[in-house]
């Protein structure tokens, strides 16, 4: 750790939080005796994570065609091009 802060020029402090943090938020795991290491993720929870986004996405495209006179079968035409047709 005291290497990495060396290398980046920051307190070992922070990179002992920024550390932290992540393990916190799942992205690192912690084997005692080896060390830090990349947390494999669960597919499933960023797929969710990945449709959420979508859906707060298209929900602002929705409203933008909502006021600007664009209905929904249109709007249902212009995603199917930028899908490229395919489900």
């Amino acid at each position: 750790m005291r290497l990495l802060a060396r290398q980046l020029h920051i307190s070992v402090i922070t990179t002992r939080r920024a550390y932290s943090d992540l393990e916190a938020e799942g992205f690192l795991e912690t084997v005692a005796g080896k060390g830090c290491f990349v947390a494999q993720k669960d597919m499933k929870l960023v797929r969710a994570e990945q449709s959420r986004r979508v859906e707060e996405l298209l929900g602002r495209a929705v409203e933008l065609a909502r006021q600007s006179g664009i209905s929904p079968g249109e709007l249902h035409g212009v995603l199917d091009r930028l899908y490229g047709g395919n489900d």
